[in-house]
């Protein structure tokens, strides 16, 4: 399970996922030392670092690395709450603590993403729809998407 990232690999990461292509030390501690004063050596231990936990990999090119994201920011937000939902004792009410803490747009991005999700559950996961009277919804050919929180 991925641990979350410190403050400045964080920042790091964030550079090599928004610029979604191979980067060097050089580029990234350009970038960084537009907000922050920090030195060659620090961003390319921290990258370095990044390497060995699998979060970039790395090619030579001439006397440096070029380093590319192993995965998207997507991936590592959705292992990190999956991560946080599996160390609850009561996994339903931990989901439904942080559906009370999502704001109205969280909530439409959740909305969308059940929307893609839902037609690729397994069998089980159409059964617990039907439970929850999702499926007689479909069945009955109204075309209605079922209300988030009821």
């Amino acid at each position: 399970m991925p641990r979350q990232l410190g403050e400045l690999e964080d920042a790091v990461m964030t550079r090599v996922w928004e610029w979604n292509r191979p980067v060097t030390v050089r580029e990234v501690l350009e970038d960084l030392q537009q907000e922050r004063s920090i030195a060659y050596t620090t961003v390319m231990t921290v990258m370095d670092n990044l390497h060995q936990k699998g979060w970039v990999r790395r090619e030579v090119e001439g006397r440096a690395y070029r380093y590319t994201a192993v995965s998207t920011r997507a991936a590592y937000a959705a292992a990190l709450m999956n991560e946080a939902w599996s160390l609850s004792d009561n996994p339903a009410a931990a989901l439904v603590a942080f559906f009370g803490m999502m704001s109205a747009e969280q909530r439409e991005a959740l909305r969308d993403a059940m929307r893609i999700v839902l037609p690729a559950l397994p069998e089980d996961g159409a059964a617990a729809a039907d439970e929850a009277g999702e499926g007689e919804a479909r069945e009955a050919g109204d075309g209605a998407e079922p209300e988030a929180g009821r």
